[in-house]
């Protein structure tokens, strides 16, 4: 059954790791680049078992390769590079103090992102006030720790869930009740069998790419991937029904133009990318960065402006939604005179179909009409109806802080 949440949306992006334990072999092999931007490695072939969450992990900078090109996907991972991973997978707003980790000098590699991930609750200490940065992390230690920070609750009688691993007497106990909720949240990838989670066992760069890549999947920042891997108990779970309250804001960016002209009459369809993660207050992504919004830029009833009305919004993995967003009335005014000529800014700028008609025929710059049009609309037409004018009034809007929205009616959006 589907359940409601009301919901206070943020605009910071979000994620959390939950505390380690236990007592693991030392890591040995050396730390890699950070730096690299390469996303193809010499050691990841195309049908290596990880091979896309390798891929659309190094793609997001999330984790990145070694300076002779490889990968190296079977080198463990240490607390240290983990912490350094997840900060660079999520984000999330400090929950507490920060502490000194008797074992972590300040001129530590990875003394800000051991912080950082403490501070916002995706790694603890160990008694005495130790973090152990060069302790190999286990599998568990990962799972628990991705499946707390998303605040992820077991939602099925754990001892049920975690039958379906063939090695289950092997879990920790603390680690019981959070790797089942991130096995019911796909979070869980088991090579080369399913059954077996080895809870145990060391976790290398391979696998740690892929849980990280489905605890995003699982808070709808990532695209679903096709894998055999993946530990999937139901497919058909019934969906989480999320509530955005009316008068949630919207963040929004354009990226082919810092500035976009209108006349104030014209009706001028647009496309805008939602420019930062809207969460819930617990931190849960319910509308990811980079989904869009569909609208119009219209006029405004009694007034000489323009306004952006949404009417769609796609988020990154497809699913569609009606929408009622707007923004508030922008009426800056910009004359264009005959004879006159155009700023750097609106030379630059992206025009509706009247607006660039309007400046061909009062500037005598017959070029504007050939230049890239909202909605690609025919200018032709409606060069006409401004013969004779000697100036004429244009709407200029900055996307950055003119299109910013608002929804006006509770939004209800289904995550699974």
């Amino acid at each position: 059954m589907a359940v409601t949440k009301r919901w206070q949306s943020g605009l910071a992006a979000f994620m959390a790791m939950g505390i380690t334990a236990g007592t693991v072999a030392p890591m040995v092999a050396p730390a890699p680049s950070f730096a690299q931007t390469a996303t193809s490695f010499s050691d990841v072939q195309s049908n290596y078992w990880a091979a896309q969450f390798i891929q659309s992990l190094a793609q997001r900078g999330v984790i990145a390769g070694f300076p002779d090109g490889s990968f190296r996907p079977d080198e463990q991972v240490t607390r240290a590079q983990f912490a350094a991973m997840v900060n660079k997978a999520f984000q999330k707003n400090q929950i507490r103090q920060g502490t000194r980790f008797v074992d972590v000098n300040s001129s530590y590699w990875a003394a800000s992102a051991i912080q950082q991930a403490y501070t916002t609750g995706f790694l603890s200490g160990y008694p005495g006030n130790r973090f152990e940065p060069n302790q190999a992390i286990p599998r568990e230690q990962v799972l628990v720790s991705l499946a707390n920070g998303l605040e992820y609750s077991a939602q099925n009688d754990v001892a049920s869930t975690l039958q379906y691993f063939n090695d289950s007497p092997n879990i920790s106990n603390y680690a019981r009740s959070p790797i089942a909720a991130a096995t019911e949240n796909k979070i869980v990838v088991n090579y080369p069998n399913l059954k077996f989670l080895n809870p145990d066992r060391v976790a290398t760069r391979a696998q740690v790419a892929a849980f990280i890549y489905q605890a995003l999947v699982s808070s709808n920042q990532a695209a679903a991937i096709n894998s055999p891997f993946i530990v999937a108990l139901n497919d058909e779970q019934s969906p989480v029904a999320i509530v955005i309250p009316q008068g949630t804001a919207i963040p929004v960016k354009y990226d082919k133009a810092e500035k976009i002209v209108v006349t104030k009459d014209e009706t001028a369809p647009l496309t805008l990318t939602v420019s930062q993660n809207v969460v819930t207050d617990k931190g849960r992504v319910i509308i990811p960065a980079g989904s869009q919004v569909v609208g119009q830029l219209k006029p405004v009833k009694g007034e000489k402006g323009s306004q952006f009305v949404a009417e769609k919004l796609i988020l990154t993995n497809g699913q569609e939604y009606a929408i009622n967003a707007q923004s508030e009335p922008i009426t800056k005014i910009e004359t264009i005179k005959q004879g006159s000529r155009l700023s750097s800014a609106l030379k630059t700028a992206v025009y509706g179909a009247g607006a660039a008609a309007a400046i061909s025929v009062v500037t005598g710059d017959r070029a504007i009409a050939t230049e890239e049009v909202l909605g690609g609309a025919a200018i032709g037409g409606l060069i006409g109806a401004f013969f004779g004018k000697k100036s004429v009034d244009l709407i200029v809007i900055d996307p950055d802080t003119d299109l910013q929205m608002t929804i006006g009616q509770n939004l209800q959006i289904s995550l699974k």
